[in-house]
């Protein structure tokens, strides 16, 4: 019998990882310089706290047997973890709190009994405590900084404004919001067209669908439709963002799409995703009410974020050449040249070990290895020096070219 991970379970080799790890570190490298702490939840929630958020849908989640009567799932996302530490674990803290993390997340798909993926990796912040203007630029110029320390060129950013899209919707009879709405995020013109609308309505829809674009022209665009207070106040802050977002140098594309709405209701202001190469890369957005979901009097406070895909920027690199092509060589070698060598090998492969803050040092197990033979294997595996041990624990050093 050959045994093999479970459907949509895939191992990571070596090369993997070094790869996998190129990309992490990088981004880890922007979050800390932006004053981000990283955080680790529980790889296991219960159903309810899952579910409670709204943002995730109960098919998507990979649920386990029952424990002691409650029902329990894999994450599929770290926001709902993240929302129910900071209102209990991080409740005495002060805000706002900047909240990164680098982890795996299990998602259950239609095609994973035939070996679609359900693991994956990614890495994300969570700013919660802040809302306002410059809470929602900071959250888009890291996530430009990210892609700068990438040195990933070719991609943009769809930004939406949820709070603003759904204001707008609410036009439409309560009996088929729900259906305009979901054609509007699918961008599913022709179900849209079917809808018993009336020809205004039907209009309202079709323009709401092409609010996309060039970011100047689409709040133009918006001067059609007959703005209240409130939209205007959400417009002055988009276009704001917009005009902070167009002063950062060498920052990717920006297309504004009000069409970028979620089939659930989640979002409460900005969403976004980051595209490159046909692929979304990351997304995100604010919402202002999830973690009252999890404080027990229900007392809340903002947030925003967003997730990058370590799987999908792992893609567009690898043309690049950026990522790393073998799995990083060993510094040293020690070899012990006679059986009663062995204790003083040992002492000096961890006398080198511990000379410097990292570096690779093997022991070659088999004292009986012909000299050439344990040259050639060096050579094999990259390994720069060999030292030689005799009984007396003496070094003999060889440098390999």
């Amino acid at each position: 019998m050959i045994y093999q991970p479970p459907a949509g379970g895939r191992d990571l080799l070596p090369h993997d990882v070094a790869q996998k790890r190129w990309i992490e570190d990088r981004l880890e490298q922007v979050f800390q310089r932006w004053g981000y702490h990283r955080i680790i939840t529980s790889t296991v929630e219960t159903m309810e706290t899952l579910m409670a958020g709204g943002a995730i849908e109960q098919s998507e989640v990979i649920e386990l047997q029952r424990f002691q009567g409650g029902r329990l799932g894999l994450r599929p996302e770290l926001t709902a973890s993240i929302a129910r530490t900071a209102v209990t674990r991080l409740a005495a803290v002060t805000y706002p709190q900047r909240l990164y993390y680098s982890a795996n997340v299990f998602q259950h798909t239609e095609t994973s009994s035939h070996g679609g993926q359900q693991e994956y990796y990614q890495a994300g912040v969570e700013l919660l405590g802040a809302d306002g203007l410059t809470a929602d630029a900071e959250v888009l110029l890291l996530l430009t900084d990210c892609l700068r320390g990438l040195n990933l060129t070719d991609t943009h950013i769809v930004l939406g404004e949820a709070a603003l899209t759904y204001s707008l919707l609410s036009a439409f009879p309560e009996t088929l919001r729900q259906q305009v709405r979901h054609a509007i995020a699918t961008l599913d013109r022709v179900t849209l067209e079917a809808l018993p609308l009336s020809e205004s309505l039907q209009k309202r829809a079709l323009r709401l669908m092409d609010l996309r674009g060039q970011p100047q022209a689409v709040l133009r665009s918006l001067q059609a439709f007959d703005l209240d207070l409130d939209q205007q106040a959400i417009v002055s802050h988009l276009k704001g963002l917009v005009e902070l977002f167009e002063t950062v140098e060498q920052a990717p594309a920006l297309i504004l799409d009000l069409s970028l709405i979620r089939t659930y209701d989640y979002y409460t202001g900005i969403v976004f995703e980051v595209v490159g190469q046909r692929r979304i890369l990351g997304q995100g957005g604010r919402y202002d009410h999830l973690l009252g979901v999890y404080h027990p009097q229900g007392e809340s406070s903002p947030g925003i974020g967003f997730i990058l895909n370590v799987e999908a920027l792992h893609q567009v690199l690898l043309p690049s050449g950026q990522l790393p092509t073998e799995t990083p060589p060993s510094d040293w070698l020690v070899v012990a040249t006679q059986t009663d060598a062995i204790a003083a090998a040992l002492a000096y492969a961890q006398t080198i070990r511990q000379s410097a803050n990292l570096v690779r040092v093997e022991l070659h197990l088999d004292p009986e290895t012909p000299p050439p033979t344990v040259r050639e294997i060096a050579q094999k595996r990259r390994i720069g020096r060999i030292a030689w041990i005799a009984a007396q624990g003496l070094p003999e050093i060889e440098a390999l070219g």
